[in-house]
């Protein structure tokens, strides 16, 4: 058997936590045919998922997610892949959750105005002073 345990730390409140953790779940049926049983806690919510040669949890605490499968003997040949799967959907699912930060006002700036030149006047002659005759 090969043992898969992932761990990621995180700053959402238990309640978001949750809801990425349930939003973990569905994936997990639908994807992987998974059958998950989620356990609210007081303090932490265990996800329990089982499927022919894969159990394990997903424990969801305030400050982190940690999850422990074990894989039979078949899947066990595919544990990398597997392991990179799981943490790859769970990290996304994170990110998806992650405040967005402020976008930054753009500075309100007027556009740039240009005046032309004074024209010569149409006498054919210099527009630029002369000079007095010394």
């Amino acid at each position: 058997m090969a043992d898969i345990h992932i761990l990621r730390n995180h700053h959402f409140s238990l309640s978001e936590a949750r809801d990425i953790a349930f939003s973990w779940a569905e994936q997990a049926e639908n994807e992987f045919g998974m059958a998950c049983i989620y356990e609210e806690g007081d303090g932490e919510d265990l996800v329990t998922f089982t499927r022919s040669g894969v159990n394990g949890t997903l424990r969801v605490c305030g400050e982190r997610f940690e999850l422990d499968a074990k894989l039979g003997f078949l899947l066990g040949a595919f544990k990398e892949r597997i392991e990179s799967e799981v943490v790859k959907n769970l990290d996304d699912l994170m990110a998806a959750h992650a405040p967005k930060p402020a976008k930054k006002a753009k500075a309100a700036t007027s556009p740039t105005v240009t005046t032309p030149k004074a024209a010569a006047p149409a006498t054919g002659k210099s527009a630029a002073p002369k000079k007095p005759k010394a």
